[in-house]
């Protein structure tokens, strides 16, 4: 009797389980699940053996969505959209490099290892638990018709009547309303595939000549940066804003003094909780890159990057700074980067912070001396795109700034790492990961100001900018996919070009300060800059 009826508290709770984490509750679960009574419908119709069959297979195709409701919660939770059974495979393959970056090899294989077989478990107890309850409905089918009859006309009233528990329906039907959200995503995802081609095959500055490409920029030292998970919630969360916050008015006085000014908005990311690279291709390419398709069907597209404006106009040398690429990248191509230095061509000799390859501050101190201080011999100008990441999660252990004279080869920062926070200690800890996501973004703000406060001459000029928002665990459940950006510059002619943007004076912009898409950024930036549209023909 025991193990019957844990076998359809299994069923049950499978068949009303929610796809996300707020969703969960006690009310969630003692709902009447319509797919149970139609279920015990056909199986008491049905012969032995295709009854068993039947029973069997359903049990595995519940498993099934049990496993894509639980990736929905995952993905809900870190990255703010449900998981796609399209195109969300290959990011499970991410997750677990993450993981072994944050908690260790060891760890991570364990989990692995655990996840695997908990997956083929709840398989073969699903589906041993449907055969057992087909049999006992089979073994007292009279009782069970009656039931079952009884069960339908209960769910029906309820679902006519509205009636709630807790303001949760009492008639449940969800995961028949999953899979038919699944089966339109799928379908969605498809079309989508062929739609944006064609959007991406339009472009209102692919057949500019290079000599009409930003022409009010030449001869600047152009620089962009994205400073990983730096989202809105950074500067207007009210437990994580206070240290951001004073850390932007300082570094905006601090610039000042040295002769800068900036001025800074906000753009809405196509990405949320990670996924970086979506942030960094639609803010370059004018489109919105929204999943990994779009993503490939953009790098093999001519599609015109922001970065390769610059290149065109034949008066640039390009060059890249990515510390967390690791592998190659082909994606230097359509970035249209001369040169790009990895985490392994920058030196470094420390250890890692957790995910990030080595701190931003030594990232920048290489950019300086390997880049940036010499300059080309063909007598261009210079475009370099640098990818900060520090505050990646899972923020622990944050590095701190030191004297800059003193990074050297980047040995030195071992007992700054050894002495920090475990991942493992603050992935468990809101509280905690809010606090070091809050410094990790004060640090990797300093590094960079400070480095072109250095650095920085009369024809630099800084565009810097958040890729996405930290995890909803940081940011909210009801996060805006809002991130800052800000233009920094000596020369106030490159300030005024964006006066009818209405930006916020400063690095910390206003509340109320204008939201762009972030696909939006490319064609105004080019246009305010003196770049002259001219699509290319179909």
């Amino acid at each position: 009797m025991t193990v019957t009826v844990l076998a359809a508290a299994l069923v049950v709770a499978a068949l009303v389980l929610p796809n996300t984490v707020v969703g969960l509750g006690p009310a969630k679960f003692t709902r009447i699940p319509g797919e149970a009574v139609i279920g015990a419908a056909v199986l008491l119709a049905l012969p032995r053996r295709p009854r068993v069959v039947l029973a069997a297979v359903s049990g595995v195709a519940l498993a099934a969505m049990t496993v894509l409701n639980l990736l929905d919660m995952g993905f809900n939770q870190y990255l703010g959209r449900p998981f796609n059974p399209v195109l969300d495979w290959s990011l499970l393959g991410d997750a677990q490099s993450y993981l072994e970056d944050s908690l260790g090899r060891t760890a991570t294989l364990a989990a692995t290892t655990g996840v695997i077989v908990l997956v083929l478990l709840l398989g073969l107890l699903l589906a041993l638990a449907t055969v057992r309850l087909g049999n006992l409905l089979a073994r007292h089918s009279a009782t069970a018709t009656r039931g079952t009859m009884v069960a339908g006309v209960v769910w029906i009233t309820c679902s006519a009547l509205g009636l709630q528990i807790s303001g949760v329906p009492v008639a449940s039907d969800r995961t028949t309303t999953a899979l038919r959200i699944e089966s339109r995503r799928v379908s969605d995802t498809l079309k989508d595939e062929a739609q944006f081609r064609k959007v991406a095959g339009k472009d209102r500055f692919g057949g500019t000549p290079g000599s009409r490409l930003v022409p009010d920029l030449r001869g600047k030292d152009m620089v962009f940066t994205f400073i990983e998970s730096y989202g809105r919630s950074a500067i207007e969360d009210p437990v994580i804003a206070p240290g951001v916050d004073a850390t932007l008015d300082a570094r905006t006085k601090a610039l000042a003094k040295a002769g800068f000014h900036a001025r800074s908005g906000w753009l809405t990311s196509a990405t949320y909780g990670g996924s970086s690279w979506l942030g960094h291709s639609t803010t370059m390419s004018g489109l919105w890159v929204s999943n990994q398709q779009r993503y490939r069907t953009v790098m093999a597209s001519d599609h015109l990057s922001l970065t390769e404006a610059f290149r065109k106009t034949g008066d640039f040398d390009t060059v890249g700074v990515m510390p967390g690429v690791q592998k190659g990248w082909p994606e230097q191509k359509w970035y249209g980067l001369d040169k790009v230095y990895n985490a392994f061509q920058l030196g470094y000799r420390g250890p890692k912070f957790s995910w990030s390859t080595m701190p931003d501050q030594y990232a920048l101190q290489q950019y300086e001396q390997r880049v940036h201080s010499k300059r080309p011999a063909d007598g261009k100008s210079r475009m370099s795109l640098l990818i900060l990441t520090s505050s990646h999660q899972p923020w622990a252990p944050v590095p701190k700034m030191v004297d800059w004279d003193e990074l050297g080869d980047g040995s030195g920062f071992r007992g700054m790492e050894a002495a920090g926070n475990r991942p493992a200690d603050v992935i468990a800890d809101t509280t905690k990961s809010r606090e070091q996501y809050g410094e990790s973004i004060q640090y990797s703000v300093t590094a960079l100001t400070e480095w072109l406060e250095r650095h920085g001459t009369k024809d630099t000029v800084l565009v810097f900018l958040g890729d996405h928002q930290p995890i909803a665990r940081v940011s909210g459940n009801h996060a805006s996919r809002d991130v800052p950006v800000s233009i920094v510059a000596k020369d106030p002619k490159v300030l005024d070009r964006i006066a009818d943007w209405h930006w916020t004076d400063g690095l910390r912009p206003a509340h109320d300060a204008p939201v762009w898409r972030m696909s939006s950024f490319r064609d105004r930036f080019l246009t305010a800059y003196g770049s002259v549209p001219h699509p290319k023909k179909g």
